[in-house]
């Protein structure tokens, strides 16, 4: 569900509320300054702010927010008619907000919902539109394998989190890689932690201890040594080094392209194949 920060008045919040029913969840909050710490320490997919609301000192905050979070796409909200509306969507144009919405038509809502409701480019979206080509027709076991780990890694940090997701017992996947010569369910979820590290990175607002904490890292020391280990990197170098484009790059041709005739027909999930390997034997099944 796509989590859309708010900065509106108490009286148009039940609104939002009720347009985003199904669609979005919203964290409201009191002011810019306030929705810059939510973005550093929460996910958040889009920032929707009133127009009524917007003060002239508050402009630089909101610039701030466009400068440091160009990821979260900013929309600007006008339930009434007046100059200082005008006057106000004009500033907040120049401070980069490129969206705005009317609502005080029926139809200004379905157009918020389809703004944040479908962010732009939402990250597992991005992957997924780099990964699900590069499997070349894979078994839907493995798009939905990958479609998890790529929607899920932010939020699962180990192999037995994924596992219950997809419904099945964590010794049974592993082994089930295992035999067909696969990096490990480890291995892939790992990789793709680090492509939504690098995606975060993308957001300067965001600090290195921003986005270990984003990723659920005990520390961002927790963090760094993850780094260390799987690239040899500092977390200021896989910064420089690997940004969001070049990771999802390296994560497909590492882990998906050296191993695509095999994904081909791979079923993960599937409890129907004795064995994964170039072996495999199909269970029959009665009638």
């Amino acid at each position: 569900m796509v989590t859309v920060c708010t900065v509106l008045p108490p009286p148009e919040r039940p609104r939002l509320d009720a347009a985003g029913d199904g669609c979005f969840t919203t964290l409201h909050t009191s002011s810019f300054r306030d929705a810059l710490r939510a973005a550093r320490r929460k996910r958040v997919d889009a920032l929707v702010l009133s127009v009524h609301a917007c003060r002239g000192d508050e402009l630089p905050a909101v610039a701030r927010f466009v400068r440091e979070f160009p990821a979260i796409p900013a929309v600007a909200l006008v339930s009434r008619h007046d100059r200082n509306a005008t006057e106000t969507l004009l500033k907040l144009g120049a401070t980069g907000v490129r969206s705005a919405v009317d609502c005080t038509e029926p139809a200004g809502w379905r157009r918020l919902r389809d703004l944040v409701g479908h962010p732009a480019s939402p990250v597992a979206a991005r992957i997924l539109a780099r990964v699900v080509p590069a499997l070349e027709e894979g078994t839907g076991d493995v798009r939905a394998f990958f479609e998890a780990v790529a929607r899920l890694a932010p939020v699962l940090s180990t192999v037995r989190r994924l596992a219950r997701h997809l419904r099945i017992c964590s010794s049974t996947l592993m082994s089930r890689f295992y035999r067909a010569s696969l990096p490990s369910p480890k291995t892939y979820l790992a990789g793709m932690r680090l492509v939504h590290a690098a995606y975060l990175f993308s957001n300067p607002g965001l600090s290195v201890a921003d986005v270990a904490y984003r990723l659920d890292y005990s520390s961002p020391q927790s963090f760094g040594r993850h780094l260390k280990a799987m690239l040899g990197v500092t977390a200021g170098e896989f910064r420089r080094r690997f940004p969001f484009e070049v990771a999802l790059e390296r994560y497909v041709d590492l882990l998906i392209t050296p191993y695509r005739e095999t994904l081909r027909a791979f079923c993960p999930l599937n409890a129907g194949l004795w064995d994964q390997g170039p072996n495999a034997t199909r269970v029959s099944r009665p009638g």
